[in-house]
């Protein structure tokens, strides 16, 4: 609750004042919205099951917005620009949500133990699942916008949110900074289809070392890495390294040994003679990786602990304020258009219908509804905040849900409910909870733009429901094209599958709780590992996703890194720095874009039964020369975007 001196602290003046009307909720700024939200829906979820992270997707939205109204419709308002990218951020957080639980159906279905009773899921079960989940995130966001984003103004920064309205004030520029993205779509689209659909050269180059055994280095040179690393900075990117460098350098080639000399069986029980680098991590140094991840989600939620109590406590005060200031406000002057919210009447009946779906058209069961709403309302109040603190991309979304998955599956074991039945249930509940969380977080940035910007919030918290559901509608056949094409699990048929990390950890967690069936001993190793890097005081998490991934991405991932840190350096002191270095965020976006849209274009012709370059048959070493070469035009690229005048 603010204090005094916050309550006589002036609000920032809106671009557009709210006596004044501009187009805003047009029929064209919904269609493209909905069009870019699928667009970098697809292309985020590829990229979460992929490496485990996906990216804000406003910035870009935004900017290719101004770009197309600018260049094809000849217009576009500053507020139509803003509709367009919330609705279509809606797409990117609505695919994190997802592609961090669901999988794991696919995964269980693909498992010998549950192949039978398990089947993977329906495109409408995750259809409604990520509605239900989205619609829950937006609705209870809702009752929290004056407290949040109005009276904690100078409080709470939402730096995601500011960034965009600087962007899109800055909308002079927007025709060309558009072009920035499309180059970036366009070379990693390029560099896809040339490496993985005609085959010029390897995607992962590798060097076995002679000794000690099973010691391979390796870089996934790719442009989505490479993007992702520049995203994250040096730092992050460092410390992903950090884990992904002892799980290939260290881990491998030591259970290798003990493997092959009979010691520690407890660790190695079943190891075969002469299984090779890929195997041991896979069975293995993954399951060290799983501890690592659940200690490190775990940990940056019990840091986050304390805001927690007091964001939920805050959001209560909050809706008790607003529903005050409504009582006193009976009868007074028509509520000002940048202040007009959907009505509460709304938001509890459909709170309630949603509620009730979650019962009869999931597995979820009455008990597991009941679970949904209340997680759902006490983790979404908890992201609006956090966010608004730290940012989005720090949301310790991950924590929330593994905390969800363990107090459901527990509550469920308790009453009786397992077995392969009571894991889909569980799954069901933390899956809609993610998608809230992920939601919430990107609907408060949102609604700060808006805020800042001098929007209609009744018509943003429209335009989100819109995205949710036409994000919805696709992010299920994304889903299941890319399971179709790549797998999410290592079999004859998928030797390289997408790994999707977070999901595979869910369904560990809540295998291992109903079932008591983990090798707990590499999971504890793992949880001891990020306890030590925790008492460090460095990001568990990250070292923790570096170390459950294959270490040739956390390298590839530190050359964006790299790349980041050397523009810093060539443009210290340049009086542009800030939007050059957004240059090279947006071309690092363009990338991951292209590079996730030209995979799905290929998963598409694979399910065709097209056929592939078989690249590993032909260019052995060479091939990975080629790939290191042309890996290195690509940073040189995105440093000189980074770096160029502007």
């Amino acid at each position: 609750m603010p204090n005094g001196s916050d309550m006589t602290m002036e609000l920032p003046n809106p671009t557009i004042p709210s006596d004044k009307i501009i187009p805003e909720f047009t029929p064209r700024a919904i269609l493209l919205g909905i069009v870019l939200g699928i667009i970098f829906g697809a292309a985020n979820a590829y990229l979460g099951l992929y490496v485990g992270m996906t990216v804000s997707a406003s910035i870009p939205v935004a900017v290719i917005s101004m770009g197309i109204m600018r260049k094809l419709m000849r217009g576009g308002t500053i507020l139509e620009n803003n509709m367009v990218q919330t609705v279509g951020s809606a797409g990117e957080s609505l695919a994190a949500g997802v592609i961090f639980t669901l999988p794991a159906l696919f995964i269980w279905a693909a498992d010998p133990a549950f192949k039978d009773v398990i089947a993977p899921p329906t495109l409408m079960q995750i259809f409604i699942i990520a509605v239900l989940g989205g619609f829950l995130g937006v609705l209870f966001m809702i009752p929290l916008r004056k407290y949040l984003i109005v009276s904690e103004h100078h409080k709470l920064p939402y730096p995601e949110g500011r960034a965009c309205a600087e962007v899109l004030r800055a909308g002079e520029a927007g025709g060309q900074r558009a072009g920035t993205v499309f180059w970036g779509v366009g070379i990693g689209a390029a560099f896809k289809a040339l490496m993985s659909g005609v085959g010029l050269w390897k995607e992962s180059p590798a060097l076995q070392l002679p000794a000690p055994r099973n010691m391979v280095l390796s870089v996934d040179a790719v442009p989505a890495l490479l993007g992702v690393g520049y995203i994250i900075g040096p730092k992050i990117s460092s410390i992903m390294l950090l884990g992904g460098a002892l799980g290939g350098i260290i881990l491998v080639p030591l259970f290798t040994y003990f493997g092959e000399n009979g010691m520690f069986a407890n660790l190695v029980h079943d190891y075969t003679i002469g299984m090779g680098a890929g195997d041991v991590r896979n069975d293995y140094v993954k399951y060290v990786g799983v501890g690592a991840v659940a200690f490190g989600g775990i940990a940056s939620l019990v840091k986050s602990l304390p805001a927690i109590f007091s964001s939920f406590a805050s959001g209560i005060k909050g809706l008790m304020q607003a529903a005050e200031r409504k009582a006193e406000a009976e009868g007074a002057p028509t509520v000002e258009r940048t202040d007009q919210d959907l009505s509460m009447a709304f938001i509890l009946i459909a709170s309630l219908v949603l509620g009730i779906c979650v019962w009869l058209f999931t597995p979820a069961s009455l008990i597991g509804a009941v679970m949904v709403v209340l997680f759902s309302f006490f983790f979404v109040t908890v992201s609006s905040r956090i966010v608004g603190l730290i940012g989005s991309s720090s949301n310790p979304a991950s924590g929330m849900t593994i905390a969800t998955l363990l107090g459901t599956s527990l509550l469920f074991v308790m009453v009786g409910y397992t077995g392969p039945a009571g894991m889909v249930a569980a799954l069901t509940v933390g899956g809609v909870v993610c998608v809230a969380i992920c939601i919430a977080g990107d609907t408060s940035q949102d609604l700060k733009t808006g805020f800042l910007l001098g929007a209609t919030p009744r018509k943003q918290q429209i335009g989100e429901f819109i995205g949710v559901f036409f994000s919805a509608l696709v992010i299920g056949g994304t889903v299941f094209l890319l399971s179709e094409a790549y797998g999410f699990v290592q079999t004859p048929e998928h030797p390289n599958p997408l790994l999707a990390p977070q999901a595979n950890l869910m369904a560990a967690i809540i295998r291992g709780v109903m079932q008591a069936d983990l090798p707990w001993s590499l999971i504890i190793l793992g949880m001891i590992f990020s306890l030590i890097v925790e008492l460090l005081k460095l990001p568990s998490l990250a070292f923790a996703v570096g170390l459950y991934l294959p270490m040739g991405l956390s390298v590839a991932i530190m050359g964006g890194g790299v790349i980041r840190w050397l523009t810093g350096r060539r443009l210290q002191g340049d009086n542009d720095k800030v939007v050059k270095e957004e240059n090279g965020t947006l071309y690092a976006s363009g990338l991951i874009a292209g590079e996730a849209l030209m995979g799905i274009l290929i998963a598409i012709l694979v399910t065709m039964n097209i056929p592939m370059a078989p690249v590993e048959e032909y260019l052995h070493w060479f091939g990975d020369l080629l790939a290191l070469i042309a890996f290195g035009v690509l940073a040189w690229s995105l440093l000189k975007t980074a770096t160029k005048k502007v």
